[in-house]
């Protein structure tokens, strides 16, 4: 394997202040309110404590009703002389009715066409999907917001993203470390958080080189997304220009990747992988194909990162002849479901994911009620899927049902102009 790269072997301590703990739905205990009627009531035992049993559940279920709210960010294009968007967005989600607020602009910015929030909840990363002149690839651009009461956003500080077109963006676990996928510039960058003072200098540049077999997509590296698995120590990067999954070590103190043992798999020539999802459990993980709309399968060491593929599949009906570009693929919170989105098509393909072995079967298709599906989000609770329709400005709210994990459209839509990307955060108390 042929790769360029360099990487800081130290960087300074992240100076952000944690914060707040990310809030959590309040629960509920069984309590017995009236323990001294079970010596003084005349009442039977058994109808009293059906009784006493019958009040305290009513209370829990009263409880566990109130709704959680989400402050919910929306990246746009605003670029291309067809946008109406002028940059961040924000709603509140209740995730009781599945409800959004009507969007608000929080933020005036070029192309933020991916966002990370920090876990802290106090800082929002967007990168600007430009290609400025300058460079063996360009540069995009990559923002840092202060997250302040009521949720607007205020710009810490924009710097170059070191390569053309960044379209990732991930936040790692610690909150130490921001990592970038830059599609033009075929590279991923790892920056370190100061917090209040924005992003340094990077403590790692990873160049990836080589082509596949499109003529037009894949003459050079288009790294497309970067994630990180659940313990932190791995980092995958879906290269739609090689045909690669490039797996790399991640160090949480220095921010350094470096190549793992195996250092890459190899999918289905002309494929293009552009986003990866690991499953909750860290035994499987998922790619969706751009170029030719179909979904890969994987076991996954957690160990040593390494990937098996298991099965490939189409996420599209066998008689479809329209365009064919899949743009984003989530594993359901529970682990049962996985959902890839269809542009072209416009829709979302629904897969049951099928433990110990990783196979995937594909439950139905469905229309997502607007045009080019870029992004999707489903909130934590697993209950709703919120999908982005890029082409006709809004995003459209789904049921997603707790058995089948089929999809039904609410009916409830809001106006963003080219939505293309979505980010949750509970509020606080």
């Amino acid at each position: 394997m042929s790769m360029a790269a360099w990487c800081a072997r130290s960087s300074s301590e992240s100076r952000y202040d944690r914060g707040k703990r990310r809030p959590r739905r309040r629960g509920s205990r069984l309590l017995l309110p009236f323990p001294d009627l079970l010596e003084n009531s005349s009442m039977p035992t058994r109808t009293l404590l059906l009784a006493t049993l019958s009040f305290a559940m009513s209370i829990c279920q009263a409880r566990d009703s109130v709704a959680e709210v989400y402050s919910v960010y929306f990246g746009t294009y605003t670029s291309g002389g067809v946008s109406s968007s002028r940059g961040i967005y924000r709603s509140l989600f209740d995730d009781e009715r599945g409800s959004l607020s009507e969007p608000e602009l929080v933020a005036e910015t070029v192309n933020p066409s991916f966002l990370a929030i920090h876990p802290s909840g106090k800082y929002l990363y967007a990168v600007n999907e430009v290609v400025e002149k300058g460079g063996w690839r360009g540069n995009g651009g990559v923002s840092a917001f202060a997250i302040k009461d009521g949720g607007q956003l205020e710009l810490i500080q924009r710097r170059a993203s070191l390569g053309g077109a960044p379209c990732h963006a991930n936040v790692d676990a610690t909150g130490k470390h921001l990592l970038i996928a830059n599609y033009v510039g075929g590279n991923v960058v790892v920056f370190p958080i100061l917090g209040e003072e924005g992003l340094g200098e990077p403590s790692c540049v990873i160049e990836h080189e080589g082509s596949s077999v499109d003529p037009q997509r894949q003459r050079q590296p288009h790294a497309h997304s970067i994630n990180l698995s659940g313990d932190n120590r791995f980092a995958y990067v879906a290269d739609l220009g090689i045909d690669q999954i490039r797996i790399y070590r991640f160090d949480e103190t220095s921010g350094v990747l470096a190549p793992a043992e195996p250092s890459l798999v190899k999918v289905t020539p002309g494929g293009g992988p552009r986003h990866f999802a690991i499953h909750p459990s860290g035994q499987f993980a998922f790619t969706n194909h751009e170029l030719t709309a179909q979904v890969t399968s994987f076991r996954r060491d957690p160990a040593s990162g390494e990937l098996t593929p298991v099965v490939t599949l189409p996420t599209l009906p066998e008689d479809f002849d329209g365009r064919r570009s899949s743009a984003e693929c989530l594993v359901h919170p529970g682990g049962r479901f996985l959902y890839v989105s269809n542009r072209g098509h416009d829709s979302i393909a629904v897969f049951r994911i099928t433990p110990p072995t990783g196979e995937i079967e594909r439950i139905e298709i469905v229309s997502t009620g607007g045009a080019e599906p870029r992004n999707f989000l489903i909130d934590p609770s697993g209950k709703w899927l919120l999908a982005a329709n890029q082409n006709s400005d809004k995003v459209v709210v789904f049921e997603i049902d707790a058995t089948e994990g089929r999809l039904r459209s609410t009916g409830r839509a809001v106006g963003v102009g080219r939505p293309v990307c979505i980010r949750m955060f509970p509020l606080g108390d």
